[in-house]
């Protein structure tokens, strides 16, 4: 498809160029012949709102730009590129507000402590393309073919593996972008929300927020709800995480109510739509929000009825009944609710779940309704289960390592509780 000359002209490339993503929304309607009333109309805002985003464009709400700047024709790649986008520049990770200087030798111990087999200078090498994003790898390997790869990394709970091939993976997907074309920002998405699933895993949420906001602003770049849904998903789970549960479940809802508005007319948008009634239902479960909870898992089962009960290949969303069924025990855990967790997982089988992560994840979940409800033998069962499954699901999860902990100190003699403690490394 041709671009209009109009964002290959001289002026349209001065305002890119000075990152005046404002002055390029102004270009494009004054082009179109529009008044600024005009374009409020077309986006949903008063014409004092678009005044103040053709003035402060790289400051205004993200969505809104994307709107406007879709109504007026600008490309994707020009408005990346005068966002600053198609190269982000150095980024200090480090969490909101003043924080203490950290001691390197501390550092290191704290990142052992995480779980992880792997050398801290991992996460240190993620730190750093994060900061500075490394130069192309140069591997002749189709980058949809290394996503695929590293996916299935994270589900076969190799986390080292994974941290060690994100940089060079993020570097081919930066680089990768320069045809700026939607396809190429969603893949990008996905692999910082790849990222961002990893690095929530091992506990290291600060990194994983960063990542999870990059993923959101590659995804809103796409248009596409799907995409975006993708990315507000991590966000929302680091969120939670971060103990900001109030503000994880605004956001699952803004992103289900984006995902509901496609119309649900193909199977993908369908099992978006389940995929993001379970975020939401936990997510409210962990803000302490029963009602939201239980409305949204019922809700969540029904959708889920005319789902396949394995995942079509590829799917973004690989939701599926039984997955619904895990979450519920998640939700009912979340409130505090053991019996009705393990209520919801009584049925449950390993061999619903195509990954060794789901299939970890559902011996995981059942031990942690044990382990609530006071039943050591029962949680040591279900967590060396998951052990045997995926080394890493509880090796690298602090919270599943804290309970491995509590165990082997107050009930060393059950059965399993040694295996376990060897496995993940608990200290005698």
């Amino acid at each position: 498809m041709r671009t209009d000359p109009l964002w290959t002209s001289t002026r349209a490339q001065a305002l890119v160029e000075h990152r005046d993503t404002g002055g390029l929304i102004r270009l494009g309607r004054q082009g179109r012949g529009w008044r600024q009333r005009d374009l409020g109309l077309r986006i949903g805002c008063s014409a004092s709102t678009v005044s103040r985003l053709e003035q402060h464009g790289d400051r205004a709400d993200l969505a809104l730009v994307r709107a406007a700047a879709r109504e007026v024709g600008i490309p994707t790649g020009v408005l990346a590129a005068s966002l600053g986008l198609s190269a982000l520049p150095a980024t200090t990770v480090a969490p909101e507000g003043p924080q203490p200087q950290e001691d390197p030798m501390r550092r290191r111990t704290v990142l052992a402590a995480a779980g992880l087999a792997g050398p801290a200078t991992l996460l240190l090498g993620v730190d750093e393309a994060l900061a500075h994003m490394p130069a192309p790898t140069g591997s002749p390997v189709p980058l949809d073919s290394r996503l695929t790869a590293a996916r299935a990394l994270f589900d076969n709970g190799r986390h080292t593996a994974l941290l060690t091939a994100l940089p060079g993976l993020l570097a081919d997907a930066h680089a990768a972008t320069t045809v700026r074309t939607d396809l190429a920002y969603a893949r990008l998405s996905a692999c910082y929300a790849l990222a961002s699933s990893v690095l929530t895993k091992i506990g290291q949420y600060e990194r994983s927020r960063l990542t999870a906001d990059r993923a959101t602003l590659y995804a809103d770049l796409t248009g596409s709800p799907l995409v975006a849904a993708a990315a507000a998903r991590e966000m929302s789970m680091v969120l939670r995480h971060q103990d900001r549960p109030e503000t994880a479940e605004r956001l699952a809802l803004a992103a289900l109510a984006q995902v509901e508005n496609t119309g649900l007319k193909t199977g993908a948008q369908s099992a978006a739509y389940a995929q993001m009634l379970c975020t939401t239902s936990y997510t409210a479960a962990r803000a302490g929000d029963r009602d939201q909870a239980l409305t949204m898992i019922r809700e969540a089962t029904r959708a889920a009825r005319g789902l396949p009960e394995q995942a079509p290949a590829g799917r973004l969303f690989a939701i599926t009944p039984a997955a619904v069924k895990l979450y519920e025990v998640g939700v009912h855990w979340a409130l505090g609710d053991a019996g009705a967790a393990l209520q919801a997982g009584h049925g449950l089988r390993a061999d619903q779940f195509p990954t060794a992560e789901r299939r970890a994840r559902m011996h995981s979940d059942l031990s942690r309704a044990w382990w609530q409800w006071g039943k050591p033998e029962q949680a040591a069962h279900e967590l060396l289960a998951a052990v045997r499954v995926s080394p890493g699901e509880v090796r690298d999860r602090p919270a599943l390592r804290q309970i491995v902990t509590q165990l082997h100190r107050q009930h060393p003699r059950v059965t399993g509780v040694r295996e376990l403690a060897t496995a993940v490394g608990t200290p005698a």
